[in-house]
């Protein structure tokens, strides 16, 4: 006699609901009652035909499931592998900052060379908007570039304004064309360079150098105005 666990395994979920309304009101074990249920189902074929052809469809199923899941890897790492950058390129990454926006304006830029080389950029950069520290940061990254003659680049930012901007996907404002010619002069220079696109959460180690060069801005300001106040409390007196 097949096992309680065979048969539940073999049972649709309909025929486990007939089975416990059978074991109640006959007042007879689930078990029993799952076997009357299924003997029925299988009709004159037989219980074990039944059994047999339903585990034949489940690892038929589980098959079908273990393929598409390995066609679905498959086609993600084929993806992830032409969306990744050659072993022997540069990589960077870039942020501006605007506090508030507009306001005090700190950029950085991260640049990682084949052979362990790093270059960090973490400074101020006067007043302006976001989209202009954004483009000032893009800057001091290809000019860093340029200067180690980083041949094969990708350059990795979270501003699509300025990414889409300087592939000429879109036209941005007007008053970024300078900033807009000056980063395309840089990239001219890097025949082989790329930008592309990245959400804010993975522009991480740029983040914390635009941030601190913020940082820099306002200690700067600070230090500006005790002398303003300084100058002053001497002109009172």
């Amino acid at each position: 006699m097949p096992t309680f666990d065979t048969l539940n395994d073999a049972a649709h979920q309909g025929e486990k609901v007939l089975a416990r309304r059978l074991a109640r009101s006959a007042g007879i074990g689930e078990p029993e009652a799952l076997r009357l249920t299924l003997e029925k189902a299988a009709g004159a074929a037989g219980l074990p035909a039944l059994l047999a052809a339903r585990a034949a469809a489940r690892l038929a199923d589980a098959a079908r499931r273990g393929a598409k899941s390995r066609a679905q890897s498959d086609k993600l790492a084929a993806k992830r592998a032409a969306g990744a950058p050659p072993a022997s390129a540069w990589l960077a990454w870039f942020d501006g900052s605007a506090h508030p926006n507009p306001g005090r304006i700190g950029i950085g830029a991260l640049l990682t060379g084949p052979a362990g080389e790093r270059v960090a950029i973490s400074r101020r950069a006067g007043h302006g908007s976001s989209s202009e520290a954004e483009y000032s940061a893009l800057i001091a990254l290809l000019e860093a570039a340029a200067q180690a003659q980083a041949d094969e680049l990708v350059v990795y930012g979270d501003s699509r304004v300025v990414i889409d901007d300087v592939n000429g996907a879109t036209a941005a404002a007007a008053t970024l064309a300078p900033q807009r010619e000056r980063a395309r002069a840089l990239l001219a220079q890097l025949p082989r360079a790329s930008l592309r696109w990245i959400p804010r959460h993975k522009n991480g180690a740029a983040d914390q150098l635009s941030q601190r060069g913020v940082a820099l801005a306002d200690s700067a300001d600070r230090e500006w105005d005790a002398g303003e106040a300084s100058e002053v409390g001497e002109a009172a007196a």
